[in-house]
């Protein structure tokens, strides 16, 4: 049953419960997010100062990838961990367009990743399905 959940649900959650912590009517989870974590030296001398938020987009981009391993398998709890994956992105494009603390560029790259793994998943699961299909021919017994 875990497979069926999407994983893209994880930096979601996290973003709500920091927004929501921090009142999401405010811009206070903008600048949460956007406050330096650490920083790293660079090679050129410079400092690369890694936020919150850069460390959830790219926790974000490793499980995309996951998520995106995941559409590739043809069983039916695949379609369910797609239907979710639908729901998780309306629910995101809601919180985008109509609360104030979710209008950032976090948020919005984070909705973009769940919109991605959406219609790769869906078309995967239709290129899988065709090729099925076309491998049975039209002589071959149901």
């Amino acid at each position: 049953m875990f497979a069926a959940f999407p994983l893209l649900a994880l930096p979601v959650l996290i973003y709500n419960l920091v927004t929501f912590a921090t009142g999401a009517g405010s811009l206070q989870a903008a600048s949460q997010l956007q406050g330096r974590v650490f920083a790293i030296p660079m090679a050129s001398g410079g400092m690369w100062d890694v936020t919150l938020g850069d460390l959830l987009i790219a926790v974000s981009l490793v499980i995309l990838f996951i998520e995106l391993l995941k559409s590739t398998t043809s069983r039916k709890i695949a379609i369910i961990n797609h239907a979710l994956s639908l729901v998780l992105f309306v629910v995101c494009l809601i919180e985008f367009l109509l609360l104030p603390g979710f209008a950032t560029s976090i948020f919005f790259l984070i909705t973009v990743m769940v919109l991605l793994d959406v219609l790769a998943g869906f078309i995967v699961t239709i290129i899988a399905a065709r090729r099925d299909i076309g491998l049975m021919g039209p002589d071959a017994e149901a």
